[in-house]
């Protein structure tokens, strides 16, 4: 049995998502994959050195793309590594001037992520290519409000956005801890995860039963 987490709304399942397929039923992918960045956070908190599992090369990332196809997904990524085959365009997320330190010898922050738009069948108005949502302070595992939980933990607000631009029911192959389902969720969207993790699993089951409450605040 793979289903961690289920109510009307979402399911959650805990293992390889290029396993358990169900995700592929979805009419929309947005998705926070890991893509060769090989991510370590050695700041402590009660997970001590956080890591992103497969996150050495974008084989998973690459390999769930191509079983979705050309329909509508929106992926995040970063300019560093290679974009996902049949990238249409690049959305910006600005995440306000609390970010990482990136690299010291450069007299800028590193506080911009891409995000990229693949396949058709998107909806809603026309906006600009530039989000701006505060990202979530803190050091993973931290016991204090308002931190992380992930190591690229994505605001809920954020994710609320991006479901608006999409049909249908959301998938996500690479759920974490559950940011794009509690924002569907929120939405009145129905959606689909996995996740690799079973940790990562507690957390976003924990933040589904929790209910719908207001969304993050945008920058």
């Amino acid at each position: 049995m793979t289903i961690y987490y289920q109510d009307d709304a979402v399911t959650l399942h805990h293992g390889d998502c290029l396993e358990i397929l169900d995700w592929l039923e979805a009419d929309a992918l947005i998705t926070d994959p890991p893509y060769g960045m090989g991510l370590s956070s050695r700041r402590g908190g009660s997970f001590g050195e956080s890591r992103i599992a497969g996150d050495e090369d974008t084989a998973s990332r690459d390999a769930a793309m191509g079983l979705w196809g050309d329909r509508p997904a929106l992926v995040f990524g970063r300019w560093s590594e290679p974009r996902p085959v049949g990238t249409r365009m690049v959305l910006t997320w600005e995440k306000g001037e609390h970010v990482g330190m990136g690299d010291l010898s450069l007299p800028w922050k590193p506080n911009t992520e891409e995000i990229y738009v693949i396949g058709s069948g998107f909806t809603g108005r026309r906006d600009g290519s530039v989000l701006k949502h505060l990202a979530i302070a803190g050091t993973v595992g931290q016991a204090v409000k308002g931190t992380r939980q992930h190591p690229t933990e994505k605001p809920t607000s954020l994710m609320a956005e991006l479901i608006a631009k999409t049909p249908g029911v959301i998938a996500d192959p690479f759920a974490g801890s559950g940011s794009t389902l509690v924002a569907a969720a929120r939405l009145g969207r129905k959606a689909i995860g996995v996740e690799l993790e079973e940790r990562y699993c507690e957390i976003a089951a924990r933040r589904l039963s929790q209910g719908v409450l207001n969304f993050e605040e945008p920058a």
